[in-house]
């Protein structure tokens, strides 16, 4: 039977017990959880090269090329031009239109190219979830895997924004992951050069308003601009927090040393094969055009907005994409940042409302060890307050899903539309949250009735699943321990059948909490 303390391991620091997992932890809970950070850190994952993600964007691109040409057919079969060029894409937001993108009636997409962009995305997304949820229920180092979770909501992108449903489980894989137990500024960097971030905070086409492309752009009529999201959302949610010490002033000098920061293939000029005027993906042609290797983090010195800038009374000379990496190297080690990302750890693993003295405690060990996550984490552990109070926070959905297929038998289902459908019912449907400062982390925000009945409910159509092979009480034992109080113990061995006990055990408040 787990102890106090080995249930808080696994199911806080965990991502929930197994059985057996009272063997595994042993008599040092501390010490299972520290192994896990050990193991991970020798062995960080090895990315292809190109990553994923960009020949997932690169087969986008086609798909997309076909959706054009349907478009193009259309037209062309309705107004019996058989040699009509095809029409060009629409502009992005902000864009002029240009004389020959006059909105036409007859040129939409036929159906099939859309669904089958549409399919594309939808196949990815589901692929890249179902891996995600396999790991996480089957996993060995739940204690890392929590981990992966917390940072890539911290970073937060939304798979429901342009195509990044086809890779936002690739940019949990390549920008995260190895970097878990790295440096910070590592996973910073990482993140904020990946095509998933670029894409989602709108980076990949902002211009300096004194570049090169912006200056062609304007003589084309147009006027694409400078676009401040990923420069403020770095700074308000990445590393100093809200109250950081930056201004509107920072925010915009960011933003033009941001310039540049595009992705290969990728831009308002770029072509696709055949045709004529704006798109997304496609090959260079002039100062904005796209360049790079698809898919790829690319820096385009055109749209870099040239000249010295100044954030957060610190200069820096003009010196192209190190320009942007100098700036983050100073924000990941700003204390407003160690301060921001101590009291997010705190929150997650501790307390809604994180103890002051423990925030301080993580914020120091984060400077005192220039930004090495791997020593907070171990500040973490070695905190009183992360043993003293068991069940403090409550599950988010997918904490609760998680965790009862691992005290189910640890063992993912088959299909993932089976979590992902529960988790969208109930509002955390996976890589989706409604912002850029990803799900929140307090109960307030999942604790409702309702909510509560959709897990009793859940809980009781997976119980009757394995009713016939599961024996509820020895399940609590092995999941819940000592953390079970009697009364739920009372109630789990006094069900009228084993399919009604696992549903008691799964909607009791012990497993509701961590």
């Amino acid at each position: 039977m787990l102890t106090v303390k080995s249930a808080i391991a696994a199911n806080r620091f965990g991502l929930g017990a197994r059985p057996g997992d009272a063997e595994r932890i042993g008599s040092d809970p501390k010490g299972w959880l520290e192994a896990q950070l050990d193991s991970a850190a020798r062995s960080a994952p090895t990315l292809p090269d190109p990553p994923e993600s960009a020949r997932v964007l690169g087969e986008t691109r086609n798909l997309q090329a076909v959706r054009q040409a349907a478009a193009a057919r259309a037209r062309a079969s309705a107004s019996g031009a058989a040699d009509e060029a095809p029409e060009p894409a629409k502009p992005q937001a902000g864009a002029k239109p240009q004389p020959h993108q006059k909105p036409q009636p007859d040129a939409k997409p036929q159906p099939g190219a859309a669904a089958e962009l549409r399919a594309f995305v939808r196949d990815h997304y589901m692929a890249q979830t179902g891996d995600r949820y396999r790991r996480a229920v089957e996993t060995d180092a739940p204690f890392v895997e929590r981990l992966v979770h917390f940072w890539s909501n911290h970073f937060a992108i939304s798979a429901d924004k342009k195509l990044l449903g086809a890779i936002a489980g690739l940019y949990e894989e390549e920008a995260i992951r190895p970097h878990v137990t790295g440096r910070f500024l590592d996973m910073l960097m990482g993140v904020e050069q990946h095509p998933a971030m670029l894409l989602y905070l709108d980076n990949a086409i902002s211009m300096g308003p004194s570049s090169a492309a912006a200056r062609l752009a304007a003589r084309r009529g147009r006027d694409l601009g400078l676009n401040e999201n990923l420069g403020r959302e770095i700074m308000e949610l990445h590393t100093l927090g809200v109250d950081g010490g930056y201004d509107q002033k920072d925010v915009t000098e960011f933003a033009k040393v941001l310039t540049g920061w595009s992705i290969g293939a990728y831009g308002p000029n770029a072509r696709r094969p055949g045709a004529r005027g704006g798109g997304t993906f496609g090959a260079a042609r002039d100062a904005n055009d796209a360049s790079g290797d698809p898919g790829e983090f690319d820096f385009r010195p055109a749209m870099h907005e040239p000249g010295d800038k100044s954030v957060l009374g610190k200069r820096y000379r003009e010196d192209g994409v190190h320009e942007g990496e100098a700036v983050l190297e100073t924000l990941a080690m700003h204390p407003a940042t160690a301060r921001h990302l101590a009291t997010k750890l705190a929150r997650h693993f501790v307390a809604d409302d994180p103890p002051a003295a423990l925030v301080d405690r993580l914020s120091d060990a984060y400077l005192r060890h220039g930004g090495e996550l791997v020593p907070v984490y171990r500040a973490l552990l070695d905190a009183n307050e992360s043993w003293d109070a068991p069940l403090a926070k409550y599950k988010t959905p997918e904490d609760f899903v998680i965790s009862a297929y691992r005290a189910l038998g640890g063992h993912a289902p088959n299909k993932p539309q089976q979590i992902t459908a529960f988790l969208a019912e109930l509002g955390q449907r996976p890589f989706t949250p409604g912002s850029p400062a990803g799900w929140p982390d307090t109960a307030a925000s999942w604790d409702g009735s309702d909510a509560l009945l959709k897990r009793i409910e859940w809980g009781a159509a997976a119980g009757r699943v394995v009713a016939d092979r599961v024996d509820p009480a020895a399940l609590a034992d092995a999941v819940l321990g000592a953390v079970a109080s009697k009364q739920t113990m009372a109630s789990i061995r006094g069900a009228e059948s084993a399919s009604q006990g696992l549903a008691i055990l799964l909607a009791a408040p012990e497993f509701q909490r961590r």
